[in-house]
């Protein structure tokens, strides 16, 4: 049995422009990857899934979430050279080898991990919310305003000196049974703001069934919770999970 699944929502919008890939190298590391395409358009649809396979294949032949993900955003950014110009990506790429878990990101894409019944979120949102976090004075950044993604061909340097963090960012966990969760901000956000149902999803006994409650509810709160301030403007973005099974 797959130790992994993989459940979307398109939401209130007219195309998916998310995906998720997996590759296992001959070695058996195994690259787990979510993309969340900036944009809805078939042209943005077609990149993000091939990126997405583009991503899992380079990650897993060298073991190593950071090291396959500047692979790819350094082709793509010399591809596009000088100005960046193409669709992009919030990109989220786990790699497991033997004893050790490996995530890298740029974008708000993010991964948790899930151990021992507690729920750790392993990555940090590269967004303006980030950037410019709430306070007594304001409401903070804009959550929907990425400040790094795949596709870009802005270097760390860039990115840190704009942004106060680098375009891509990386950490390591020892390899424990647990359960790893990517998720798209459309799968996070509505149910984050809700404060229900988040981790219940998460705790659901197969991965299939996590991944696909974790989307349900997002897009069922993010639609009723847009009702409720418009009912002409109800609203729900696309919404992915993968979820896998991890064993050490």
């Amino acid at each position: 049995m797959r130790n992994y699944a993989t459940a979307q929502q398109t939401g209130t919008d007219p195309i998916q422009c998310d995906a998720t890939a997996v590759s296992t190298a001959p070695d058996g590391t195994r690259a787990y990857v979510l993309l969340d395409g900036i944009g809805r358009s078939e042209s943005v649809r077609e990149w993000t899934r091939a990126a997405a396979r583009r991503l899992a294949r380079a990650a897993s032949r060298r073991g190593d979430a950071e090291a396959g993900l500047r692979h790819v955003y350094n082709r793509y950014a010399l591809e596009r050279a000088p100005h960046g110009a193409g669709p992009k990506a919030a990109a989220v790429v786990a790699v497991v080898t033997p004893g050790k878990l490996t995530v890298a990101w740029c974008g708000d894409s993010r991964a948790y991990l899930i151990t021992d019944g507690l729920v750790e979120k392993l990555t940090n949102d590269h967004n303006l919310r980030r950037v410019y976090p709430p306070n007594n004075l304001h409401s903070g950044g804009n959550r929907n305003r990425i400040t790094s993604c795949l596709g870009s061909s802005d270097s760390d340097e860039d990115v840190l000196n704009t942004y106060g963090h680098p375009a891509i960012e990386a950490l390591t966990r020892p390899m424990a049974k647990a359960r790893l969760v990517l998720a798209s901000d459309g799968a996070y956000e509505p149910i984050e703001d809700g404060g229900y149902g988040y981790y219940d999803a998460m705790f659901q006994i197969r991965p299939s069934h996590a991944a696909r409650a974790l989307t349900a509810v997002a897009v069922d709160h993010a639609e009723c919770t847009s009702r409720g301030l418009d009912p002409a403007r109800v609203y729900a973005d696309n919404a992915t999970a993968l979820v896998a099974d991890l064993q050490p």
